[in-house]
């Protein structure tokens, strides 16, 4: 899977149905000749053909014998020239359809992307008193996990079992799938272990991808693991999985390593296992590993673009964003919504405001996509920076104001960054209006007014974010040493090397001192308060750990939930400097990457 992609297991082929009776006026035993003239319906290349191929069996009295009828169907519905209207017209012309035949009409609506009309065969088969079999209900339940039909997915679940297919493997894999896709987790892991020593690639394959689609990322490497422990060699729909699970958390090793497996089993690998790959080294900070992965690729679609284009916006390699925007649209692809979305970002990013007003006009004009609340999001945030605020608050308001909670909330947080208190207090009211205000606009409008020494209006803006029952989500930051992810929270007391990580951001504060580095703070704290602090930040201590843990002059990568400040943004340039490290940092909306106490963002976040 990539964030939520999971390559479908291979359904077993279907055998065609036993012989049975034809009609009294249709001979089974037509003259060799007879038959030998016609084509096979697997053979045939266009729907033309395919209606002459059909008028000759209808001239021989073919259409009725259920054995050629199967053919025609299975070819009609399933081939990449096939039609589904077609089909059905064949399948009503059926005296008695058998369990084949509405197989075969399931999984043809599936293969035409028509999960509703698949479920719709199913019921009919049970009132016509068909018996469905074990390879009918692999295709419904894929039905129901294209629809997230939970309900219906555990009626069929209970059929199943009442016809004798619950220890079917097929079935049993299709239920793992079904309940991931529905968000029942604990439903696939149940279905996974009543399988028991019959658990297939599939089985594992299932089960890592539910766990990545519900973001329990350190779980479905768990799985991932155990699967390879127990000598089971991993198809490429599971590394997937285990690709995107390592990409959200950062884990570069794993990615590495699942990599350097996928080249051993592989000769050649497909476009989504390869985008998935650019998607993983991108995101845990190795730019030009995944950008040579894409140069390299003989084929490339709109996803492959869109996480290329979105990975270089991250770094705020903006320019390089927009030449490789430039490649797509020569390359005949056509934009989407999402590849705009990472075009505006990369514009953001790197504070290319002209760039940013032509693509958000050609987006409009040219390609005719409207703006979604992200693309408005984006493009405040690029006017905000450039000092438009003005222009970016009269944006808003042209808005549809079904969209403007995202804009509103971008246009404070950027009052923060130009210190405009004024406008940040009418987009505070704008939120209220809108019932939309979280605990993140409390704390900026709080901290805003404590720069302004405007102490009882901080406080009271934090009371009435308590007396809301907001509370601020508690910001991590995780790092991998030897190949494991390590967590930390501000204040951290649960880590087993607490002492020494402790120890390490004491004497580091010292250090950075010498170097005549002072801690700021933006809100009214007590300054033995704040003393107690420092070293504290997730951040810091995330720092101090692989300082302990890793070698000297190794790169350090952090990932961390929350936008870094301005106060641990310097402080992490001191620390690559002192130390003589490059840090890799991933905070909530882009990477800074530090070098001898430079950041790649050039103070522009």
């Amino acid at each position: 899977m990539v964030g939520g992609l999971a390559l479908h297991q291979t359904q077993p082929f279907i055998p065609p149905p036993p012989s049975q009776n034809p009609p009294s006026h249709v001979s089974e035993h037509r003259p060799r000749e007879q038959l030998s003239c016609l084509t096979p319906p697997h053979q045939v290349k266009t729907m033309e053909e395919f209606k002459k191929l059909h008028a000759r069996f209808i001239k021989l009295g073919l259409d009725r014998v259920p054995r050629h009828a199967g053919d025609l169907l299975l070819a009609c519905s399933l081939s990449e020239w096939g039609s589904m209207d077609y089909a059905r017209s064949i399948f009503l012309g059926l005296d008695d359809p058998g369990t084949f035949d509405f197989n075969t009409m399931i999984r043809g609506s599936l293969v035409h992307g028509d999960p509703k009309g698949a479920l719709q065969f199913y019921p009919e088969m049970l009132q016509r008193d068909v018996e469905p079999d074990n390879f009918t209900f692999p295709f419904v339940l894929k039905a129901c996990s294209q629809l997230s039909d939970l309900a219906q997915g555990l009626q069929i679940h209970g059929h199943a079992a009442k016809h004798g297919f619950q220890c079917d493997v097929f079935v049993r894999n299709s239920l793992i799938n079904m309940y991931g896709k529905c968000g029942e987790v604990e439903r696939s892991c149940r279905a996974f272990e009543q399988m028991g020593s019959c658990r297939t690639v599939a089985s594992w394959s299932a089960l890592t991808a539910a766990h990545t689609r519900m973001g329990l990322w350190g779980k479905c490497l768990e799985l991932f693991a155990m699967m390879t422990r127990e000598g089971l060699r991993a198809d490429e729909s599971s590394m997937v999985s285990a690709l995107s699970s390592s990409k959200n958390l950062g884990a570069y090793d794993t990615g590495r390593s699942i990599h350097c497996s996928l080249l051993r089993s592989f000769t050649g690998l497909n476009i989504v296992v390869q985008t998935s790959l650019i998607d993983m080294y991108i995101s845990c900070g190795c730019l030009e590993k995944g950008i040579a992965i894409f140069e390299m690729m003989s084929e490339k679609n709109t996803w492959t673009y869109s996480v290329v284009i979105s990975g270089l916006a991250m770094h705020g390699e903006g320019e390089r964003a927009l030449q490789v925007f430039s490649d797509m649209l020569h390359g005949g692809h056509e934009p989407d919504e999402a590849i705009y979305v990472g075009v505006l970002s990369a514009c953001s990013h790197a504070g290319l405001l002209d760039e940013g007003l032509r693509c958000f006009d050609r987006m409009r004009l040219e390609h005719r996509i409207p703006p979604s609340p992200q693309h408005y999001g984006c493009m405040i945030d690029l006017m905000a920076r450039a000092g438009k605020l003005k222009e970016a608050y009269e944006l808003i308001e042209s808005m549809p104001a079904a969209q403007t909670e995202a804009a509103w909330r971008c246009l404070l947080s950027a009052c923060k960054t130009h210190g405009d208190l004024e406008v940040a207090e009418r987009a505070s009211r704008n939120l209220e209006e809108l019932n939309a205000r979280n605990s993140g606009d409390y704390i900026n409008l709080s901290n805003m007014y404590a720069e302004a020494k405007r102490w009882s209006d901080a406080a009271m803006t934090r009371r009435e974010m308590v007396d809301r029952g907001l509370v601020q989500a508690p910001g991590y930051s995780r790092v991998e040493v030897k190949g494991k992810m390590h967590t930390f929270v501000s204040n951290d007391k649960r880590h087993p090397q607490r002492r020494q990580v402790y120890e390490m951001a004491y004497q580091m504060e010292w250090q950075l001192r010498l170097e005549g580095y002072t801690r700021e703070a933006s809100v009214d704290v007590e300054e033995e308060e704040k003393r107690r602090m420092v070293g504290a930040e997730s951040q810091k201590l995330a720092i101090a750990f692989a300082l302990l843990n890793t070698s000297q002059g190794s790169r350090i990568r952090i990932i961390t939930n929350l936008r870094m400040g301005k106060e641990c943004h310097t402080y992490t340039a001191l620390v690559s400097t002192i130390f003589e490290r490059e840090i890799m940092v991933r905070d909530r909306n882009r990477f800074h990457c530090f070098r001898q106490g430079v950041c790649t963002c050039g103070d522009h976040w």
